[in-house]
């Protein structure tokens, strides 16, 4: 009799320690062991705010077909960085926790990307005047219309502020574990959502109104930043917390140090200890 107790009491602690033992969120690439950290790619969708600074010159104002405008300029980024969690005991139990974090900065604030040179050509001839509108990948505008000036002045800039997605990978790699603490390693990329622009042409200086109200005012496309384009993270280097085989966290922070994504579940520091 005291055998099969024991054995019922071995299967009720394996169950119970089945129904508390966390899962990761984390999408995985590869691992070494279950609940392990192994090697894994974590991806979250993440909002970017971005500074955008154009500069525009025209020429061809009164032929036809219309103007020649050539854009350029940079985007600049507002930053991203991580956060891992080290926990030595899994959430909800009452045995005592221990939690240590370590923070690390993957896009430094202001970092940026060159909007290439580029010509656009079309519009309405006549010396017009020209608007600049910056839009998403899908044609939604994420800014207001942006006055320039007219086509003869030559040389234009704009500035102006929006937010767009972007999609954070970041690969951990576990490292070290014992009694005294814990290391892993990081790197990835930030792959950005894309950014386009529409030149607005009109004949009117006043495009609700005016003498010219009736003239419909031409539009021309261009691509800006293509969707997918992509920032590597530098490789940060060993990120450290609690010892005894804790449990480790990822969630990925805005410049200022907020979370912008889930805390993922990574697995523990490593799966024998």
């Amino acid at each position: 009799m005291a055998i099969v107790c024991l054995i019922v009491l071995a299967l009720a602690l394996a169950a119970l320690s089945a129904a508390i033992l966390p899962r990761s969120n984390a999408s995985t690439s590869v691992t070494t062991a279950d609940d392990a950290i192994g090697k894994q790619s974590v991806s979250a969708e993440v909002p970017m705010p971005v500074g955008v600074h154009i500069d525009a010159a025209s020429s061809d104002c009164q032929n036809s077909p219309g103007p020649k405008i050539t854009l350029s300029g940079q985007l600049a980024l507002a930053g991203l960085g991580v956060q891992m969690t080290f926990q030595n005991n899994v959430k909800g139990t009452h045995e005592h926790t221990e939690t240590t974090t370590a923070t690390a900065v993957l896009i430094p604030e202001g970092d940026s990307v060159s909007i290439p040179k580029q010509p656009v050509l079309g519009g309405t001839g006549g010396n017009p005047f020209i608007w600049v509108q910056f839009m998403d990948t899908s044609g939604n505008a994420m800014s207001d219309e942006i006055f320039l000036g007219r086509c003869v002045q030559g040389a234009f800039a704009a500035d102006t502020d929006f937010v767009i997605s972007a999609l954070a990978r970041a690969d951990v790699t576990g490292g070290s574990c014992d009694n005294t603490g814990s290391t892993i390693s990081l790197s990835g990329e930030l792959s950005l959502s894309g950014v386009n622009a529409q030149l607005i042409f009109r004949n009117n200086d006043n495009p609700v109104g005016g003498p010219h109200e009736n003239d419909k005012p031409v539009r021309v496309s261009i691509v800006l930043i293509p969707a997918g384009e992509s920032i590597e993270f530098q490789k940060q280097p060993s990120l450290g917390g609690v010892g005894g085989n804790p449990w480790i966290y990822l969630e990925f922070l805005s410049a200022s140090g907020a979370p912008v994504s889930d805390n993922f579940l990574l697995g523990r520091c490593v799966q024998d200890f």
